[in-house]
Formats: structure tokens, sequence, C-alpha cells
């Protein structure tokens, strides 16, 4: 099994990455563990009290469960993992049966800031971007998926995710293996990571 870990900023492109990734093999050779699904749960929180978490800070995410899935998956064994709302902050109590494939996709903005997750990976990739076009992006998406308004997005991004972006994700930018500059619109740079990817699968055949 082949890990890829796909990292980056808030808005730097990275879905996009994973999806021309995704669209270029059958759903059953690849498959996306997304970061996000892993925030912890905070039913324990009042709702106005996680409305204010910091989602950029690598204390929201519940590394560890991560990590035993991805064990999970490299014995061959499915995993049932957490579905995550950004509106309630909470934790469904559904899940999504995953089961193993030849190479899995870990995408999310924290996935080189922890050592232990870092580890697992075979390939680590960090998609970068501009800092405006990246909060432009962020605007856009908080806007109409997490039904946010302009003022709560820009306060957000002032107060927790430029700060959290300078002190944990750019960092972890160093130890990547690639760099995609510019995100889902550096086809160059997807398709040096697609051919990894096809080169891996032939091997394995």
């Amino acid at each position: 099994m082949l890990i890829v870990g796909i990292a980056g900023g808030t808005g730097s492109g990275k879905t996009t990455v994973v999806k021309r990734v995704m669209q270029r093999f059958p759903n059953d050779e690849v498959i996306v563990i997304p970061q996000d699904a892993y925030y912890k749960d905070n039913g324990h929180i009042p709702l106005e009290e996680r409305q204010k978490i910091n989602f950029d800070h690598p204390d929201s995410l519940e590394f560890s469960l991560l990590i035993e899935h991805l064990e999970k998956l490299k014995r061959g064994e499915s995993i049932e993992m957490p579905i995550y709302s950004y509106l309630t902050c909470l934790r469904s109590k559904e899940t999504i049966t995953v089961k193993p494939a030849r190479v899995v996709l870990v995408e999310g903005i924290m996935i080189l800031v922890d050592s232990n997750l870092r580890n697992m990976l075979d390939i680590k990739v960090f998609v970068d971007a501009d800092a405006d076009d990246r909060l432009g992006r962020v605007i856009q998406r908080d806007i109409v998926e997490r039904g946010r308004s302009v003022l709560m997005v820009l306060n957000r991004y002032h107060d927790t995710v430029k700060p959290s972006h300078l002190q944990f994700i750019e960092p972890s930018k160093r130890y990547a293996d690639i760099i995609i500059p510019g995100g889902g619109e550096n086809q160059v740079g997807i398709e040096v990571l697609i051919s990894i990817i096809e080169k891996h699968l032939k091997e394995e055949l």
C-alpha cells in the first residue's frame, strides 16, 4: 500500500489536486482519507463555544485515530471513518465504511505537522498557493458551505487561520517530497504526482 499525504494551507487547492488525481484512477485502486473527518468531537462544549474552535490548530485533531485507521488499512482491514460537521462542530453517529486500497491519499492542512503521521507517509506533498488567492477561496467556500458571513470569515482568518498557518502549516512544507505551487492550476505538478502513483500501481501487478 502506498500512502500519499497531501497538505497545504486552507484554500490552497488541495481538494482540486485530489480530484484531478482521482479522475485518473478507478475508485477501488485509490481512496481518499480527509483530515477533516478526524476533528475531535466537541459535544461536551456549548454551541457558542464550539463556533470559536480553532480548526487550524493541531490540538483540534484526533491524530491518534487517523494513524490507527491508516495502520488498519495497511493490514488489509476496513475502517469506520468518522463524519464531521462544521456547522455543529460534532461527529455524526453514523460512520463511512472504507475498504483498503492499493493507494491511500490522506488530505488536509495539517497532514505534515504531526511527526507520527508523517512517518506513515510514503510520499509527502505540499500544495502551495499565494495567501491572497487562498483567502479568496476561503471566503467563497465558507459562505457557501459553512453558512458564514464575509465579516465572520475575515475575522476568523485574521484571528486563527493566518497565525496558525504561519506557526504550523507553512513550516511543515520543509518535510514535503513534492511541492505543487499554484494548487489545482498546476497541471504539470499534478501529472508528476499521477505518474508516481501509476508507477507504484504497475510495480504491484
